[in-house]
Protein backbone atom coordinates (compact mmCIF):
# COMPACT_ATOMS: atom_id res chain seq x y z
CA UNK A 1 0.00 0.00 0.00
CA UNK A 2 1.64 2.93 -1.57
CA UNK A 3 0.83 6.31 1.15
CA UNK A 4 0.67 9.56 -0.13
CA UNK A 5 3.86 11.71 1.56
CA UNK A 6 2.83 14.63 3.79
CA UNK A 7 3.54 18.26 2.67
CA UNK A 8 6.70 19.81 3.84
CA UNK A 9 5.31 23.43 3.88
CA UNK A 10 2.75 24.66 6.72
CA UNK A 11 -0.69 25.24 4.80
CA UNK A 12 -1.21 28.93 3.78
CA UNK A 13 -3.99 31.30 6.01
CA UNK A 14 -5.52 33.95 4.17
CA UNK A 15 -5.17 37.40 5.26
CA UNK A 16 -7.44 39.42 2.74
CA UNK A 17 -10.98 38.72 2.49
CA UNK A 18 -11.75 36.87 -0.50
CA UNK A 19 -13.95 38.76 -3.25
CA UNK A 20 -16.69 36.48 -4.09
CA UNK A 21 -17.30 37.33 -7.90
CA UNK A 22 -20.81 36.59 -8.63
CA UNK A 23 -21.80 33.38 -10.77
CA UNK A 24 -21.77 33.51 -14.54
CA UNK A 25 -24.52 31.08 -14.46
CA UNK A 26 -27.86 31.58 -16.17
CA UNK A 27 -30.05 33.50 -13.51
CA UNK A 28 -32.27 31.80 -10.49
CA UNK A 29 -35.72 31.16 -11.46
CA UNK A 30 -38.23 30.30 -8.38
CA UNK A 31 -41.06 28.14 -9.14
CA UNK A 32 -42.76 29.91 -6.31
CA UNK A 33 -43.67 33.54 -6.09
CA UNK A 34 -44.18 36.06 -2.97
CA UNK A 35 -46.62 39.24 -4.33
CA UNK A 36 -48.00 41.56 -2.58
CA UNK A 37 -51.34 43.19 -3.88
CA UNK A 38 -51.84 46.92 -2.21
CA UNK A 39 -55.06 48.43 -3.22
CA UNK A 40 -54.35 51.68 -6.02
CA UNK A 41 -56.38 54.43 -3.21
CA UNK A 42 -53.37 54.37 -0.86
CA UNK A 43 -50.92 57.07 -0.23
CA UNK A 44 -47.51 56.65 -0.27
CA UNK A 45 -46.65 55.92 3.38
CA UNK A 46 -49.56 53.86 3.15
CA UNK A 47 -48.15 51.88 0.55
CA UNK A 48 -44.49 51.31 1.81
CA UNK A 49 -46.06 50.14 5.56
CA UNK A 50 -49.20 47.50 4.36
CA UNK A 51 -46.26 46.22 1.90
CA UNK A 52 -43.72 46.19 4.99
CA UNK A 53 -46.31 44.41 7.60
CA UNK A 54 -47.93 41.46 4.87
CA UNK A 55 -44.44 40.42 4.11
CA UNK A 56 -43.49 40.25 7.72
CA UNK A 57 -46.43 37.18 7.54
CA UNK A 58 -45.05 35.43 5.01
CA UNK A 59 -41.66 34.31 6.29
CA UNK A 60 -42.19 33.62 9.65
CA UNK A 61 -44.85 30.88 8.32
CA UNK A 62 -43.01 30.24 5.38
CA UNK A 63 -39.57 29.57 6.51
CA UNK A 64 -37.95 27.72 3.21
CA UNK A 65 -38.85 31.16 1.62
CA UNK A 66 -35.69 33.07 4.07
CA UNK A 67 -31.93 32.77 2.34
CA UNK A 68 -29.25 32.49 4.57
CA UNK A 69 -27.68 35.59 7.06
CA UNK A 70 -26.07 38.33 5.26
CA UNK A 71 -22.23 39.30 5.97
CA UNK A 72 -20.33 42.11 4.53
CA UNK A 73 -16.80 41.98 3.71
CA UNK A 74 -15.62 42.95 7.60
CA UNK A 75 -17.40 40.29 8.97
CA UNK A 76 -20.55 42.11 10.06
CA UNK A 77 -23.43 40.02 10.31
CA UNK A 78 -26.36 40.87 8.98
CA UNK A 79 -30.48 39.11 9.07
CA UNK A 80 -31.24 36.83 6.63
CA UNK A 81 -34.04 38.26 4.08
CA UNK A 82 -36.42 36.58 1.49
CA UNK A 83 -34.70 34.16 -0.59
CA UNK A 84 -36.37 35.66 -3.66
CA UNK A 85 -37.91 38.78 -5.12
CA UNK A 86 -41.10 40.07 -3.66
CA UNK A 87 -43.41 41.45 -5.98
CA UNK A 88 -45.65 44.60 -5.36
CA UNK A 89 -49.05 44.91 -7.66
CA UNK A 90 -51.56 47.31 -7.25
CA UNK A 91 -55.21 47.37 -8.46
CA UNK A 92 -58.73 48.29 -7.39
CA UNK A 93 -60.73 47.33 -4.38
CA UNK A 94 -62.81 45.06 -6.53
CA UNK A 95 -59.44 43.61 -8.28
CA UNK A 96 -58.74 43.35 -4.05
CA UNK A 97 -61.46 41.60 -3.09
CA UNK A 98 -61.89 38.94 -5.88
CA UNK A 99 -58.48 38.15 -5.56
CA UNK A 100 -58.84 37.58 -1.60
CA UNK A 101 -61.80 35.18 -2.70
CA UNK A 102 -59.33 33.38 -4.76
CA UNK A 103 -56.57 32.73 -2.45
CA UNK A 104 -59.12 31.37 -0.02
CA UNK A 105 -60.38 29.01 -2.50
CA UNK A 106 -56.73 27.73 -3.42
CA UNK A 107 -55.66 27.98 0.63
CA UNK A 108 -52.41 28.97 -0.02
CA UNK A 109 -50.79 31.23 3.03
CA UNK A 110 -51.38 34.85 3.09
CA UNK A 111 -51.45 37.65 4.57
CA UNK A 112 -54.29 40.69 4.68
CA UNK A 113 -54.38 44.50 5.72
CA UNK A 114 -57.48 46.12 6.29
CA UNK A 115 -58.77 49.55 6.69
CA UNK A 116 -59.06 49.46 10.20
CA UNK A 117 -54.86 48.60 10.93
CA UNK A 118 -54.81 52.16 9.79
CA UNK A 119 -56.07 53.24 13.02
CA UNK A 120 -54.65 50.56 15.63
CA UNK A 121 -51.36 50.82 17.56
CA UNK A 122 -50.22 47.05 18.14
CA UNK A 123 -50.48 43.25 16.91
CA UNK A 124 -53.48 42.28 20.32
CA UNK A 125 -55.10 45.35 18.40
CA UNK A 126 -54.87 44.61 14.76
CA UNK A 127 -55.97 40.81 15.19
CA UNK A 128 -58.86 42.14 17.10
CA UNK A 129 -59.97 44.54 14.49
CA UNK A 130 -59.53 41.92 11.48
CA UNK A 131 -61.27 38.88 14.16
CA UNK A 132 -64.59 42.03 14.34
CA UNK A 133 -65.15 41.96 10.79
CA UNK A 134 -66.99 38.62 8.81
CA UNK A 135 -64.30 37.48 5.95
CA UNK A 136 -67.04 38.90 2.82
CA UNK A 137 -67.00 42.70 4.70
CA UNK A 138 -63.60 42.62 5.40
CA UNK A 139 -62.20 46.49 4.21
CA UNK A 140 -59.17 45.16 2.00
CA UNK A 141 -56.24 47.29 1.40
CA UNK A 142 -53.18 44.78 0.83
CA UNK A 143 -52.88 41.03 0.92
CA UNK A 144 -49.44 39.00 0.24
CA UNK A 145 -49.37 35.81 -1.20
CA UNK A 146 -47.11 32.81 -1.57
CA UNK A 147 -47.17 29.59 -3.02
CA UNK A 148 -46.64 27.92 -6.88
CA UNK A 149 -46.36 30.79 -9.84
CA UNK A 150 -48.91 29.39 -11.51
CA UNK A 151 -51.66 29.79 -9.11
CA UNK A 152 -50.24 33.48 -7.45
CA UNK A 153 -50.89 34.55 -10.87
CA UNK A 154 -54.16 33.25 -11.24
CA UNK A 155 -54.73 34.84 -7.64
CA UNK A 156 -53.50 37.98 -8.77
CA UNK A 157 -55.60 38.05 -12.11
CA UNK A 158 -56.89 41.42 -13.18
CA UNK A 159 -54.04 43.68 -11.00
CA UNK A 160 -50.70 45.06 -12.43
CA UNK A 161 -47.69 45.78 -11.30
CA UNK A 162 -46.88 48.43 -8.87
CA UNK A 163 -45.33 51.59 -10.80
Amino acid sequence: MNAEPLPTEPARVATEPVRVEPALAEPVRFDTKIAVLLREDLEPWQRLNVTAFLVSGIGPSVPEVIGEPYEDADGTGYLPMFRQPVLVFQGTKETLTAAHARVLSRALPRALFTSDLFTTGNDRDNRAAVRAVPTAELDLVGLAVYGPRNAVDKVLKGARMHP
